[in-house]
Parts: structure tokens; sequence; C-alpha cells
């Protein structure tokens, strides 16, 4: 799976590593004007039973005590993408394909585990050090730039790139995805199980999930290793998890009872 960067972030920091505070700052200054663009469901309590679920992941997972923001994107395409910082979107057309909790909250755990391995900014920094073109994020962020944080040159580049993320980044989402949802007492193999029903569907509908494919690039051996970690646990140390709640079925049952999502939203 890749986190789906709308538009690449890329960093020049004067050869300087990236810290948690300039991250925070660049990308809740990316996530504001995502916000401004994406047709975000609106709906209060839908949108705090997806906070409160990411949450009870990233204070398991997140060591830098960061503010986790987690957003339903009002879409029928099936995607989810994380920005640095703690900012967690998933699209409703990934929710609605989900049969139980575990399943949506495994996606929730692998692209946590991009913004806690700060995947992105070792992006960023590869990018600096091979002389990547940079611009200013100035026009959206002008008091960073005024600040030291704002010394670095933040890259939204043009168009609809999407960053990249390398193999080893996406084994390793997936394999701390699993381990955060053991420690938050969720059942892991709701991880395998999300990407056996978007391979299945794949099946059917080839052109179906053209979105996330091109975004998450996912084969059958992804399914195999998911599957392989959770084995490795002790049996007794999975009885018990949560798989599924009648809280996650209502909510479910009320996002798929909104209105239509608007045609073909920007991401």
């Amino acid at each position: 799976m890749r986190t789906l960067i709308a538009l690449s972030l890329v960093a020049a920091l004067s050869g300087c590593a990236i810290s948690t505070q300039q991250e925070v700052e660049m990308g809740a200054g990316y996530a504001a004007e995502l916000n401004r663009q994406l047709p975000l469901v609106q709906d209060a309590e839908l949108n705090r039973y997806m906070n409160v679920l990411g949450d009870s992941i990233a204070r398991i997972a997140d060591t830098r005590n960061l503010d986790w923001s987690f957003y339903i994107v009002d879409s029928p395409d099936v995607n989810a993408f994380a920005v640095p910082g703690g900012f967690i979107y998933m699209n409703r057309g990934l929710i609605e394909r989900a049969t139980n909790l575990a399943q949506v909250a495994g996606v929730l755990g692998h692209e946590i585990g991009h913004v806690t391995q700060r995947h992105s900014v070792e992006q960023m920094q590869k990018a600096q050090r091979t002389n990547v073109g940079v611009v200013g994020l100035c026009i959206f962020l002008p008091n960073l730039c005024a600040s030291q944080a704002g010394s670095a040159a933040i890259q939204l580049g043009a168009g609809a790139a999407m960053a990249s993320f390398s193999r080893a980044d996406e084994d390793e989402a997936d394999a701390v995805a699993i381990d955060y949802m053991v420690r938050a007492g969720i059942d892991p193999n709701g991880v395998p199980e999300m990407f056996q029903i978007l391979l299945e569907e794949r099946q059917r509908k080839p052109e179906g999930l053209d979105t996330w494919f091109r975004s998450h690039p996912l084969e059958e051996d992804r399914v195999a290793a998911g599957k392989r970690r959770v084995a490795q646990y002790p049996p007794d140390q999975l009885i018990g998890l949560t798989r599924d709640t009648p809280s996650f079925q209502n909510f479910q049952k009320r996002l798929k009872a909104l209105p239509p999502s608007p045609a073909a939203p920007r991401q």
C-alpha cells in the first residue's frame, strides 16, 4: 500500500534532519489545503466515531505525542492515505466495502504506520539529497515561512503526483499495523482480510478499483505475508480480540445512508 499524497511533498532543510515540529507544521498546512479541496463527510457522529477508532490505535503506536486527526472523504472510490504529522484520510468507498471493524482498523493501522515510521519524511530528505526541485509553500503557510521551521522549502508538486513508497516501506507499514492492532485489542486478521476483499473485487470488476491499485499496489503475496505475521503470535494472545462491534455496524449503516458521494472528487 502506498500513502497517497495528492501532491508530492518534498523538503530541503539545508542538510538538516526534519524535526517532529517541522513535520507537524508542514503536515498541518498541507492537511488544511486538502480539507479545502476534498469533499469531506460533515456528519458529526460519523467523524466522532472515526476519530475514536483511529485514536485507539494511534495512542498505542505513537511515541511522539502527535495530535492525530482522522477524516472520511466523501468519495465512492476505494482509497486511504496519510499526511505527515498525524493526518489520516479514508474514503467512504473503502469503509463501505469492509465487513467488520477489524478490516477498517487494519487500514488505519497501516496509514498510521506510515506516519510513525516517518516514511514521507524520509522521502523528503532523500529528495533533498538528490537535489529534487523545490518550491515554497509560503502561499499556504506564510507564518511557517517566517519561522525557523519555515526555512524548509516544501514542494506541493503540480498536478496529481503521488508519493511512491518502497516495498520495504510498504512491508514495514503492514508489519507495524498488525502489531498495533494486537496491542490495541483488535483482531489483526483484519489487515490481510481487507486486502483479500479488494483483490477479489478486482478480479470481478478490474476497472472498479483503479484509484486504489494505482496508489496501493497489492498482490496475493501481501495477503499471505499478513497471514504469516498473524500466525506468529501465540494463539492465546489472539483470543478475545475485537473483530466487530454493534457500534461499528451502526457507523457503517449511517455512512451508507448518506446521499450519494459527489462525482470525481479531487485527491
